[in-house]
């Protein structure tokens, strides 16, 4: 990452209990695991020791089950939830020393927060509900509606202005959710299991429209889901928790080509490779009697993607980056991932 991070979390602790405190202070009660540290000391651990940077622009996922400490870990960061340890920088600045005042200032400009629960106001008209946190800032009627008019088009809700909560389904509700979160122009949005609770292809319309909202609006966004691939769809990095620990940080490919652990592995067990892992992970060395007369392919070319033109080529291809030779693919090393197992396994 070559740009200033947005967020920095650097060793973010949150203990819930009695004198939580202590147990961060204490080595011999920090290698405890969640279970001994309760037994211990009434003190559960939901995020230990967390760091990592989230750069300009970068979708951010924060992956695990239930309990794995992910909406703690989103609140911490503006402070719903109060770190017991560590800090969080934003833009330079720590959200962890910011009084009352400037946080307030903080979560009204710079950060929009879209919930699982819409937490629309249901005597408002989609206008108005989308215009509210300007309405908070102090921005005055004509701009506000303005501003709301444009972002209710840019979510695809353009004729629903008039419109009451309870008029609309739940994917039209979650965009107004968007749109109300878009409307502050905030730097960085954050997304708490936004689409856990709309039917599977009404998800994965919001899910497409992140995507698109991403390539138009290019905010930084903090996205936390239990859903891998719902992860792999939307994250440039995903970064999986597991009993309020890091497990492994890195991007979908990465997860997918070279789990950390057990835990990692059996996650990313059932995804299908092919639409994962890209051709850097597949290639092969050239051999004395390959051919460089094939076609080329960039490293970064997801498999399922390169697919046809392996196959259809009489030579194996070359996998190229800046002029560099990298490696080549051929039929049996497209069809293993194809068959989902290793090339040589």
């Amino acid at each position: 990452m070559h740009a200033d991070p947005v967020i920095s979390v650097r060793e973010l602790w949150k203990v819930f209990g009695p004198k939580a405190e202590r147990v961060v202070g204490s080595t011999v009660l920090t290698a405890l695991s969640r279970r001994e540290l309760l037994s211990t000391t009434g003190c559960t651990a939901a995020v230990r020791d967390v760091s990592f940077d989230v750069a300009p622009g970068e979708v951010f996922v924060v992956m695990g089950l239930s309990g794995s400490g992910k909406s703690t870990l989103v609140r911490c960061l503006t402070r719903l939830i109060e770190p017991t340890a560590g800090d969080v920088v934003f833009e330079g600045e720590s959200i962890r020393t910011a009084d009352e005042r400037r946080l307030r200032e903080l979560r009204r400009r710079k950060f929009a927060m879209v919930f699982q629960h819409f937490g629309l106001l249901p005597h408002r008209r989609v206008l108005d509900n989308v215009a509210f946190g300007l309405e908070i800032g102090g921005a005055g009627k004509a701009d506000r509606y303005r501003r709301a008019t444009e972002v209710i088009e840019l979510v695809g809700l353009a004729g629903y202005e008039n419109s009451y909560p309870d008029q609309l389904s739940g994917g039209m509700q979650q965009r107004v959710g968007l749109a109300r979160a878009l409307a502050v122009d905030p730097e960085v949005m954050l997304f708490d299991e936004p689409f856990s609770a709309l039917d599977p292809l009404i998800r994965r319309d919001m899910q497409q429209e992140v995507i698109r909202l991403h390539r138009e609006v290019g905010k930084t966004m903090v996205f936390i889901t239990h859903d891998l691939s719902e992860a792999l769809k939307l994250g440039d990095r995903i970064l999986i928790m597991r009993d309020g620990d890091m497990v492994q940080i890195g991007t979908g490919d990465e997860l997918v080509g070279a789990p950390v652990d057990d835990y990692v592995a059996d996650f990313v067990r059932d995804v299908p490779r092919a639409n994962v892992l890209t051709l850097r992970w597949i290639m092969r060395d050239k051999r004395p009697d390959d051919q460089l007369d094939g076609p080329e392919l960039a490293p970064d070319v997801v498999v399922r993607e390169a697919t046809r033109a392996v196959l259809a080529a009489e030579k194996p291809v070359k996998v190229v980056a800046n002029g560099e030779l990298l490696g080549m693919v051929g039929d049996e090393e497209i069809l293993a991932v194809i068959a989902n197992q290793e090339p040589g396994s």
